[in-house]
């Protein structure tokens, strides 16, 4: 992890992302998440693979490799230790926190992260329910399965939330007003338009589009 590159950084955490969250890591995908053109996209793509950081197999899918997964890692735990600091100690919403985590991550050194760490007590999932890599107590696994997936009449717990959504403010604030938050318990109804309707025991009923319903990932209850 030799040298400060913040573009780097970015695509190797955006591959991870996309790897944790099932999609096979495209230039197409990539430019969908960064919002860049494929030209860019290519041009770093093929940047990484020089300094072997991916490799492109047999199908052109970019594939981290050992230098690179550490790399990526690393870039993901920082952002999440992030997004904890923001919540847990800033008192700040856990819905706006992910883009401000965005621009601390590339600022925290590994020295910083041993003192963060000490700090939060080591937590293993940021605000969003997605693991912290490197935690001592690893965070519970779950099988999980996008909301939009759940049965009606089915009763699901959110786990995780997309890094992809985490970015979409509106829908994220939704989520925070709704009091639905990892680890919420909540019975499902699947409305005829794609709706997701969702409640709480005792709760008022909310509804998310199946948009935001593909991002969320639930086990069931």
């Amino acid at each position: 992890m030799a040298g400060y590159h913040a573009p780097v950084e970015e695509y190797l955490e955006t591959i991870i992302e996309l790897e944790e969250a099932g999609i096979p890591a495209m230039r197409a995908r990539l430019v969908e998440r960064l919002g860049v053109s494929a030209p860019a996209v290519s041009e770093m793509v093929a940047r990484l693979e020089k300094d072997g950081y991916v490799r492109l197999d047999k199908n052109r899918l970019i594939q981290l490799t050992e230098p690179g997964r550490e790399f990526a890692t690393a870039v993901m735990r920082r952002h999440r230790l992030a997004e904890r600091l923001l919540t847990d100690v800033l008192g700040m919403p856990w819905w706006q926190v992910h883009e401000e985590a965005c621009r601390l991550e590339h600022a925290i050194s590994e020295e910083l992260e041993t003192y963060l760490v000490a700090f939060l007590g080591d937590p293993n999932s940021c605000p969003h329910g997605n693991p912290i890599p490197g935690a001592r107590v690893a965070a519970p696994v779950y099988p999980l399965m996008p909301l939009s997936e759940v049965a009606h009449g089915g009763r699901a717990v959110l786990r995780r939330i997309d890094e992809e959504l985490e970015s979409q403010l509106e829908p994220m604030k939704h989520l925070f007003d709704s009091g639905f938050e990892p680890g919420t318990e909540v019975a499902v109804s699947v409305l005829d338009d794609g709706r997701v309707r969702l409640e709480a025991d005792g709760g008022t009923p909310f509804e998310v589009p199946d948009k935001v319903a593909n991002f969320l990932y639930v086990s069931a209850a």
